[in-house]
């Protein structure tokens, strides 16, 4: 008996051992798009998509547009098949179906302001957006401006409506009104309280009782029906706290509080208080001519309530706990990777910028975007990223036409994917890129956001990764070296797609592309 123990112990050492296998790479087919284009249809600018997120559960999805407006979609696929998880998993049903969402509702969230003081245009375009825990079947969702931020709770409510009376205007005799007015120009005498005495009270003359007279009158009523209308209402505003326009906005993971983020400040905001926040992080030196880095992002750890990460215009990434002072001045711990001797030069700064950092579900990686790589970071190891994926590497010796129409300050949104095994980021020409980032991966895609995602997919040769446990340096691989795609197509530095989202829980990515919102599914 303990010889049968010592094999199974033996073997389970031996699976743990093995190698795994790295997931195959991903198929990527066209799911649905909202608000697409018809050819040489012209883009009002208020369309535009400025923020994308999912809910924590996947089931709805939000976006917010350069007019202040946030939409709101739910997912409908999942409510084909009824009854209870236990039901469903008795039916064998295989749950990879092809995901649907459909358009939920809209609100004007922010209206452009000016602030009189500063003489400053506040314009109403969404920043970010972030759910919140929902409640008693209520959505809520936090959204910014660049100097406001609000609290939304979107909640279904049953339709009012007033009954019908039993006397039946159609059966009135002639084609005179039920009622009469109840404003008259004519000199007729009227009593105190406004009545009319030459007629009888509140019927015009045309009107007449049907034989026999009505039995019962019955007076309007106020019913609750079952029809039911989506009505969003600002429930907090949070105002006048950031001096510099917002770039980040992030909720904790104890359901109570969020962070906001400017150029110079993070402020820590509680949700049932909206006129009194927290200074936390604060980067403005005392005389402003010794200004050498801003933060561009700022997010905190998914678990621990205590942490959180922002990033620096100089490519470096900040780790704080919350808990060792009142004003975070110092970290925990610096990511940055150390730059190559002889490499410098005068963009070296610029696209070095983080533009977006996001946590991996579990909270042990960061995952970083600057304008020409995607960077992902072991929390545990602060010598360097443990692996680098080249984004915009064709674009090197392109810089100084980027940087005079000021493309080279673009600012690219990353995700995870809820698993952990993926990694993607936009582009241009409407493109974005999907990397596999697991041991042993070479998968790097690219994709184009269109009905036909594979039209211009880009080959590109990756390096074989090495594990993660025995990496001192990151590796680089999915490098592109042409300006043009497969078909021979110029890249178009007009169109980006700075926006997406991956689903928590599937393999699905939602894009935006100008005001096209496209979703993929692998």
């Amino acid at each position: 008996m303990n010889g049968g123990g010592s094999e199974e112990a033996a073997e389970a050492v031996a699976a743990a051992a093995a190698p795994v296998e790295a997931p195959l790479q991903l198929e990527w087919k066209f799911a649905q798009v909202f608000g697409e284009r018809t050819a040489g249809e012209e883009v009002q600018e208020v369309d535009i998509i400025s923020a994308i997120e999912f809910d924590r559960t996947g089931d709805h999805l939000a976006t917010g547009d350069r007019g202040g407006r946030v939409v709101l979609f739910e997912r409908t696929d999942t409510r084909d098949h009824g009854g209870n998880r236990r039901d469903l998993e008795r039916m064998d049903f295989p749950i990879n179906r092809h995901p649907e969402f459909r358009y939920k509702t809209e609100f004007q969230s922010h209206e452009p302001e000016f602030d009189y003081l500063k003489s400053l245009e506040i314009e109403e375009k969404i920043n970010k957006i972030k759910w919140c825990q929902s409640a008693n079947g209520a959505l809520f969702l936090l959204s910014t401006n660049d100097k406001t931020i609000k609290f939304w709770k979107v909640q279904e409510k049953k339709v009012k409506k007033i009954c019908d009376m039993n006397v039946d205007p159609a059966k009135a005799a002639g084609n005179g009104p039920l009622v009469g007015p109840s404003i008259s120009t004519s000199s007729k005498p009227y009593t105190a309280n406004g009545g009319c005495l030459d007629k009888p009270l509140g019927l015009s003359n045309d009107f007449s009782f049907p034989p026999g007279g009505v039995s019962s009158l019955h007076l309007p009523v106020v019913l609750t029906s079952i029809e039911t209308s989506l009505v969003p209402r600002c429930r907090r505003i949070y105002a006048h706290a950031h001096d510099y326009h917002i770039n980040s906005i992030s909720n904790n993971s104890d359901g109570e509080t969020f962070i906001s983020a400017d150029d110079l400040r993070i402020n820590l905001w509680n949700l049932e208080i909206s006129n009194q926040s927290f200074n936390i992080v604060d980067v403005k030196p005392a005389n402003m001519e010794d200004l050498t880095e801003v933060i561009t992002s700022a997010e905190f750890h998914p678990t621990h309530c205590n942490m959180l990460a922002y990033s620096s215009s100089r490519g470096s990434i900040r780790l704080v706990d919350m808990r060792q002072s009142a004003l975070c001045d110092s970290h925990s711990k610096l990511f940055e990777e150390q730059e190559v001797p002889g490499s410098r030069s005068f963009f070296t700064e610029i696209i070095a910028s983080i533009s977006d950092i996001k946590f991996a579900k579990d909270g042990r990686y960061i995952l970083s975007r600057d304008y020409m790589t995607l960077k992902l970071w072991d929390i545990n190891m602060d010598s360097g990223p443990v692996s680098t994926f080249q984004v915009h590497e064709y674009l090197r010796p392109k810089l100084c036409d980027l940087y005079e129409n000021d493309s080279i300050f673009d600012k690219f949104e990353c995700c995870l994917s809820g698993d952990g095994l993926r990694v993607a980021t936009g582009s241009y020409s409407n493109l974005f890129r999907v990397f596999g980032c697991t041991d042993g991966s070479t998968e790097a895609t690219t994709l184009e956001a269109s009905k036909n995602p594979m039209r211009r997919q880009v080959q590109t040769p990756s390096r074989p990764s090495r594990s993660l446990g025995t990496l001192s340096r990151g590796f680089r691989r999915g490098a592109d070296n042409s300006g043009a795609d497969t078909n021979g197509n110029a890249f178009d530095f007009t169109t980006k797609l700075l926006h997406l989202a991956w689903h928590p829980t599937e393999n699905s990515l939602a894009c935006a592309a100008s005001n096209s919102l496209y979703m993929y599914y692998a």
